[in-house]
């Protein structure tokens, strides 16, 4: 099976110069996280494809770690690319940010994901490798049989593209978390209501797995493609058709979707965390400005972040 699994850092909040590799990692994990009062907030990245788009990469890390996530995951094979980059740059993460060092906590953290297919299209047909494994509840007990590690799964707001209906997409989430995730994160979604009708057939399955909410501000139409694609979903009729009566050729134009991809992200949000998300996972696409402007957004009413 080609998996799709993602290590996840927590921040350092000071960085410790010099400081001896300790066989005990002290780090908490996402599973510890979650367990606090206050939600988490993190932020996804991937390995740039070519050198030219590193850059980017390293300008929107280092705005972020401002912020002082909670968490930061790095794809691991995403969209069907090669998995050598995650690890040279979870490397560069923890060694040379103030988040943990890699070295020092180890990898404690895995989102064990069933993964997109190889090649350019992440809706292609999936095939299990002939010796490999068939479903994702099935790389949960291999990660956890392997070691002490915090292990999240995905889930989908809208259910998965290849599920027939609702009820079949919760029970294979139940069964991922009952072969021992500790934790999910949503597929982007774009209506509270998706996020919180999940809660509540999987509460209703017996299921309490902590589920934080994915979220990606919408910053240019041109975006609303590449999501179907990722996705597997529709964009929302109601965003995708204010969004096409705002985009235009001048700046103005590009400006007026930029602020409104952000507002609805922020109110997406803020939704969220009146319902008692435990946490928001921003898929950032490499880039930060958006994702600080919610954050900004967020930080002016009190007790959310």
């Amino acid at each position: 099976m080609r998996s799709d699994v993602r290590f996840l850092e927590q921040p350092e909040r000071e960085r410790r110069e010099a400081a001896p590799v300790s066989s005990v990692s002290v780090t908490p994990t996402v599973r510890e996280l979650l367990a606090a009062e206050r939600p988490t907030w993190s932020f996804e990245f991937f390995p740039p494809k070519t050198p030219q788009a590193e850059p980017q990469l390293w300008t929107a890390l280092r705005e972020l770690e401002r912020l002082q996530p909670s968490f930061v995951s790095v794809t691991y094979g995403a969209g069907g690319s090669t998995r050598e980059g995650t690890v040279s740059v979870t490397e560069r993460i923890a060694t040379e940010t103030t988040m943990t060092r890699l070295a020092a906590a180890g990898v404690r953290n895995l989102m064990a994901l069933r993964g997109d297919p190889p090649g350019a299209d992440p809706q292609a047909e999936w095939r299990a490798h002939p010796e490999g494994l068939n479903h994702a509840a099935e790389l949960v007990e291999l990660v956890k049989s392997m070691g002490d590690f915090s292990v999240g799964v995905a889930a989908f707001p809208e259910r998965h593209p290849e599920s027939p209906d609702f009820e079949t997409d919760v029970a294979r989430f139940v069964d991922k978390c009952r072969a021992g995730a500790d934790f999910a994160i949503t597929q982007m979604f774009f209506h509270a209501e998706d996020y919180l009708r999940l809660r509540d057939r999987v509460a209703a399955h017996g299921c309490d797995v902590p589920i934080i909410a994915g979220v990606m501000p919408v910053t240019n139409a041109r975006q609303i493609t590449r999501i179907v694609q990722l996705s597997g979903q529709a964009f929302p009729t109601d965003l995708a058709d204010r969004f096409a009566e705002l985009d235009g050729d001048r700046p103005e134009d590009k400006a007026a979707v930029r602020a409104f991809g952000v507002d609805v992200a922020t109110e997406l949000c803020r939704t969220l965390l009146d319902e008692g998300v435990p946490g928001i996972h921003f898929i950032t696409m490499n880039r930060s400005t958006a994702t600080r402007e919610v954050y900004a957004n967020l930080a002016q009413q009190p007790a959310t972040l």
